[in-house]
């Protein structure tokens, strides 16, 4: 672990309490009892099953910006990402459907193409930063204007709908359930775990880390910068690949709508579980609150008149100033200080 967040780990405890760690859930139950006395149906079964489902979806793209964030790099294309693979996945499944028919084998093409546009996209991001010495909000920002063009193009202004056939078999991987859990849940469960392991007990994780504190420091040490930012990207590709996957089915369509503020969501819900803006610092555990603290804040504003929840993006865009304001209030006295 570098120095700073070293010290910065230290600085955040309290008498064995670490603040920053519990921060998030703290804010997330405090959200979770004023759902309740504004209205007692938000602790129902239904409601927790539909928040959870919801959160799946940004939780999962969130969980790969963990990683590109924690090694100083950002991405503001995974919205946009996600609408061109969805469509590109409609239209794949819809042609295959003369040669496979509307079974498994047409779902499971569909799905192998999103994971290799995810991967694809990532790279390209991955390649621009590091071996085109692009900044990293210069290249997301052009490939989001890339791929909601493209999707736009290929609905020709309107919306790519899967083939009614085909979405009757696709349809469970959104709306069934596992051992009383919706299938998004497992998802975004295993791909959280998996993230976990790859950020706490791997190289791969340390080096993101080490990249996000002091790029040149990092290059000193032999670490190969350019391969692991490159990767970082790649993660967050596969991330939205897989969020799409299961989104898919809840519409079984695509549009120029499809995944907007997406990226703005992932952002905040990595910046509110304690990942720092600037690097260096990043917490799988912390990001899964980040996501669920999101989906709350829209769920308890559908239970209220008192704000609309047309405002949803305006909450979320507070949200990530005041985090931003109060890590940079927090970190900055701290890395001076060093």
């Amino acid at each position: 672990m570098t120095e700073t967040a070293m010290s910065t780990a230290k600085s955040s405890k309290l008498n064995g309490f670490d603040l920053k760690t519990a921060g998030p859930a703290i804010a997330l139950l405090i959200l979770c009892v004023i759902g309740f006395l504004l209205n007692p149906a938000f602790l129902s079964e239904g409601n927790i099953t539909n928040l959870l489902t919801r959160s799946a979806f940004i939780g999962i793209i969130a969980v790969g910006a963990t990683f590109v964030i924690t090694a100083g790099g950002i991405d503001l294309s995974v919205g946009s990402m996600a609408a061109v693979i969805a469509g590109v996945m409609i239209i794949v499944m819809n042609g295959a459907v003369d040669t496979f028919g509307t079974g498994l084998t047409t779902v499971l093409i569909g799905c192998g193409c999103s994971i290799i546009l995810g991967l694809g996209a990532g790279l390209v991001n991955g390649l621009l930063t590091t071996k085109g010495k692009i900044e990293a909000f210069i290249v997301t920002l052009g490939t989001m204007g890339i791929y909601r063009s493209l999707v736009t193009y290929f609905a020709d202004g309107g919306t790519l709908s899967l083939n009614y056939d085909i979405r009757g078999v696709y349809r469970p991987v959104y709306y069934e359930s596992f051992l009383g859990l919706p299938i998004p849940v497992w998802v975004f469960i295993i791909v959280s775990i998996a993230g976990w392991f790859l950020m706490n007990r791997t190289a791969f994780g340390r080096y993101c880390t080490a990249i996000g504190s002091n790029e040149s420091v990092a290059k000193y040490s032999a670490i190969k910068v350019d391969r692991v930012k490159t990767l970082t990207y790649v993660i967050q590709g596969l991330c939205v690949s897989l969020a799409t996957i299961i989104y898919v089915p809840r519409l079984g369509s695509a549009s120029s709508s499809t995944g907007v503020l997406w990226e703005l969501e992932a952002i905040a819900a990595v910046i509110i579980g304690g990942t720092v803006l600037k690097g260096g610092y990043g917490r799988i555990g912390g990001t899964i609150l980040g996501a669920l603290i999101l989906t709350t804040i829209g769920n308890i504003l559908n239970f209220t008149d008192m704000i609309s929840n047309y405002l949803n993006g305006t909450m979320q865009g507070l949200i990530i100033i005041i985090a931003v304001w109060l890590q940079r209030g927090d970190w900055g006295r701290k890395t001076s200080a060093d």
